[in-house]
């Protein structure tokens, strides 16, 4: 598994989400890089500028005034971003969710794990899947 100096975005409103989400990156590799966006409009503001492209984006689906779903079409727009894998990260499955996200251009659909160490387990397999 190739995770050595991965940059990775995450778009969440929640603090205390930000850093579970940390803290297992950490556990699949320190070297893991995570820059956090509170919400879709901050995120498109950091992907607009060209020097920054994250090598994998997560978006949590339940934020205030652009939910995941819009801003996964926003990013989609950006060519640059194209074929960077976006995953979304929720904390239900609802199965019209995952569909629309899928239809959209998400790679992926995470659903929020209990705990840092199931979230740690699952980024592995993703990242071990994706290289």
């Amino acid at each position: 598994m190739i995770t050595d100096n991965l940059n990775c975005l995450l778009i969440d409103d929640l603090i205390a989400d930000q850093k579970i989400f940390c803290a297992a990156l950490e556990g699949v590799n320190k070297s893991v890089h995570c820059v956090y966006a509170s919400d879709g409009f901050d995120a498109l503001k950091k992907l607009k500028d060209e020097q920054y492209t994250p090598d994998y984006i997560f978006i949590d689906m339940n934020m205030p005034r652009m939910n995941g779903n819009e801003c996964l079409i926003e990013i989609k727009k950006i060519d640059r971003l194209k074929n960077v894998p976006v995953f979304m990260y929720s904390t239900t499955a609802n199965p019209n969710s995952i569909s629309q996200t899928k239809e959209n251009g998400a790679a992926g659909y995470i659903v929020k794990p209990e705990n840092i160490t199931e979230l740690t387990e699952t980024l592995i397999h993703l990242f071990k899947n994706r290289k």
